[in-house]
């Protein structure tokens, strides 16, 4: 069994803040032994940009295929996680942040909190890919929320044709899943 700290050394790995260093067996070792899922969500508010930004990656990896034992252990973490997110400024915690909260269990007040901070996000000029994200994190939520739809159409829509390249392709692969 790896040292608690252990856990912590590898996301320090990297070269630069949004390097995903050792994300990937960091990921690998939290779904080997869930006893670290604790240590990994800590990391999530280091002093360190690029442990965040690892951490954050290496949870998006272990929730990607949800499977029930991450995702009941990620939903114990789902206030906090709501908490961070108008606190989060590193771009590659935004998007990994974008990706993760569909796959809380989440209330309506909890749904309009994550629909809150990802349009706020569409609005920050700072990253495409947190916009293209947030834009995917906001259609991924309508299966949580169906009453969502209109707005969230109405947003793909728009960033079809007018968001970054990234964005309008990601609007339009969505528009078109959501026709069918």
């Amino acid at each position: 069994m790896p040292k608690p700290d252990s856990l912590h050394a590898m996301l320090s790995e990297g070269q630069g803040r949004i390097s995903v260093g050792r994300a990937k067996e960091v990921a690998a070792l939290v779904q080997a032994q869930p006893k670290m899922f604790p240590r990994l969500m800590e990391c999530l508010w280091d002093e360190d940009p690029g442990v965040i930004n690892r951490a954050a990656h290496a949870l998006e990896l272990i929730t990607r295929d949800g499977q029930p034992g991450p995702i009941a252990q990620l939903n114990l973490w789902k206030t906090s996680i709501l908490g961070l997110l108008p606190e989060a400024k590193e771009n590659k915690l935004r998007w990994h942040l974008a990706l993760v909260l569909p796959r809380l269990a989440l209330t309506r007040a909890e749904i309009a909190r994550a629909v809150e901070a990802l349009q706020s996000w569409l609005e920050d000029d700072s990253s495409s890919i947190v916009k293209t994200v947030s834009l995917q994190g906001l259609c991924d939520l309508t299966r949580r929320d169906p009453a969502l739809s209109p707005m969230v159409e109405d947003l793909l829509r728009i960033h079809s044709r007018s968001g970054t390249a990234a964005m309008r392709a990601r609007s339009r692969i969505l528009l078109k899943r959501r026709e069918k």
